[in-house]
């Protein structure tokens, strides 16, 4: 990362977010400064000790000079517990803006876009990235506050005590900049790449979850216990790296300490022996030196702090900055829904990263209060369409009409709210049953989400349940059988009342005895409604009011099942091949 790029980002986070606390900022400002003067204090009442109480042996100064010592100290070691409270605030609430926003985006972005990125990146980007700009948040700018006011207030000590010594001194803070100037660039590469083995850590540990059961049943537990082992040796191995540049300056720092104090004792021997200064000046100087030490190694590493920070922020910029194509627009009208016809015109639509159209010249009537079945092999399109009815995605060309309103002008909110979803891969949550179903209405009675769970068939088992309604089925339904999630996920379209319904290969993965109860409670779901479904099972579909054959993203029939195994070879090969 250049300078001009790092001066861009640390901009961008000041801008955005940082000033927006500035008075913890200014507080923290103000409070370093007493630790600034509270530390030099210490450093200058060893001058009046030294000479008061151990050379003149003056009483009364040896009751007041060890107080005014404990004072100094209280009040540094205050004021420095307040600066650390307020700042390390600031980094926590600018650290949670960026993971709301972070959040907002996984949660508002495209489809698509989520579809091209690794649900572990976006957890690497809440996790580490954020926490990284947390780091130069909270340690950054108050290292940067407090440690430049002390090296200040030091140096006037040492200044105040003998100005030769302390030019020698001083000449410390340039060398030592200079010298770690370079690890700043360094270790923003290095925490770059790191970040991103984190990422591949979080999917591939993601993945490992998931897919716990095949990979037992493939024995595949030594393999996948390899790969673990590379991505976090990896990560181990950068981090080491980090670690690594970070303690480059401490050498740096010893070196440079020792042959200052080598060159202080050298000078100040001399001074004293020719009269220039005091023991008791020689000592107020050294431990000005020496508690300058810590501040000034710690300025020395701000820009690897900084190069850090930025580094990280980058990363979470490039998530939240991405355009969202598809969103919600409160200025267009609401889709006004009568019949729920649903019209598709000459559309034409490819997903990113591929050549090969999913659909071509794509034209489809789909009468409203009617059900309207799409077959076909895999690969022919039948998933696009039903993505395309909600704009999961948008098409390149063409035109998707509901009751002759084209979807792309109306308010996509009030598209969505009209279209329920009941696919194979079910999506529960790891709650209640209650909140499971009630998640398409939180306003819903308990009245309606029971009548709802009835009309699914869900209600029978759910009575069975230890808790009944308020059972927690964990992780995405675990506990429960793949037809009972089914129900539950008709359950919930149930309650939705939406006149349109997608049922995409809803019973493909149950047994025959769950198929027909789930198709029993599908049929109470989609009565009196636009219901577009999708089979692998053609005698599922035989009482369709009509069935659309696909194959290569193109219709190439429609009709009533009798008429299509008369006339449409395509959709006859499928259904002889079933009863095979």
């Amino acid at each position: 990362m250049k300078f001009k790029e790092l001066k861009t980002i640390l901009n961008r986070l000041y801008q955005e977010y940082i000033k927006f606390h500035l008075n913890r900022i200014i507080l923290c400002l103000i409070l370093s400064i007493v630790v600034a003067g509270t530390t030099s204090a210490i450093a200058w009442l060893l001058d009046p000790a030294v000479k008061k109480i151990f050379i003149e042996k003056d009483q009364t100064l040896a009751w007041f000079i060890p107080l005014a010592i404990i004072f100094t100290f209280t009040a540094k070691g205050t004021s420095l517990y307040f600066a650390r409270l307020n700042i390390n605030i600031v980094g926590q609430k600018i650290a949670g803006e960026l993971q709301k926003k972070i959040a907002q985006s996984m949660l508002f972005s495209d489809i698509q876009t989520l579809d091209s990125r690794h649900s572990g990146k976006y957890i690497s980007n809440i996790t580490y990235d954020s926490g990284q700009v947390q780091h130069l948040v909270s340690i950054g700018i108050l290292n940067l506050m407090k440690d430049s006011f002390a090296v200040v207030f030091l140096v006037g000590v040492m200044f105040y005590q003998n100005w030769k010594l302390a030019c020698f001194a001083i000449l410390m803070i340039p060398l030592a900049g200079g010298l770690v100037r370079n690890l700043g660039k360094k270790i923003g590469k290095a925490t770059t790449q790191a970040s991103l083995i984190s990422g591949s850590l979080t999917s591939f540990l993601s993945d490992i979850f998931k897919g716990s059961k095949m990979i037992r049943i493939y024995q595949k537990e030594e393999l996948e216990h390899e790969n673990a082992k590379k991505f976090i040796t990896d990560l181990v191995n950068k981090n080491i790296r980090i670690a690594s540049i970070m303690f480059r300056a401490t050498p740096i720092m010893e070196i440079l300490t020792g042959i200052m104090i080598a060159g202080f004792i050298f000078f100040s021997g001399k001074l004293i022996n020719s009269g220039e200064i005091g023991i008791n000046n020689f000592f107020s100087f050294l431990a000005a030196m020496m508690l300058a030490y810590q501040p000034i190694r710690s300025l020395a590493t701000i820009n690897m702090v900084a190069y850090q920070g930025s580094a990280a922020a980058n990363r979470i910029f490039v998530v939240i900055d991405k355009p969202i194509e598809i969103k919600n627009d409160n200025t267009l009208p609401n889709l006004n829904n009568k019949k729920s016809e649903i019209k598709f015109k000459n559309v034409n639509f490819k997903y990113e990263n591929t050549n090969d159209k999913a659909v071509s010249n794509l034209e489809i009537s789909i009468e409203g209060g009617k059900i309207t079945a799409l077959v076909g092999k895999s690969g022919a399109g039948k998933s696009t369409i039903v993505n395309l009815i909600p704009r999961f995605y948008d098409p390149q060309e063409g035109l998707i009409e509901i009751d002759g309103q084209d979807i792309k002008k109306v308010n996509l909110n009030s598209l969505r709210n009209n279209i329920s979803l009941v696919s194979q891969d079910v999506i529960l949550f790891d709650d209640t049953v209650r909140n499971n179903v009630a998640y398409a209405d939180r306003t819903a009675p308990d009245e309606r989400i029971m009548e709802a769970c009835k009309f699914a068939a869900a209600d029978e088992f759910i009575n069975k349940l230890p808790k009944k309604f308020e059972t927690i089925i964990g992780e995405n339904g675990v506990k429960l059988s793949g037809g009972q999630k089914q129900r539950l996920s008709i359950a919930r379209a149930i309650l939705k009342k939406s006149p349109i319904i997608i049922l995409d290969e809803a019973t493909s993965s149950l047994d025959t005895e769950s198929e027909r109860i789930v198709q029993n409670a599908i049929n109470n779901l989609i009565k009196g409604r636009t219901t577009v479904v999708i089979a692998h099972r053609l005698s599922t579909i035989h009482s369709a009011d009509k069935i659309v054959v696909m194959k290569e993203g193109r219709v190439i029939g429609s009709g009533k099942h009798e008429k299509l195994i008369e006339n449409n070879e395509e959709y006859k090969i499928l259904y002889e091949n079933q009863l095979k």
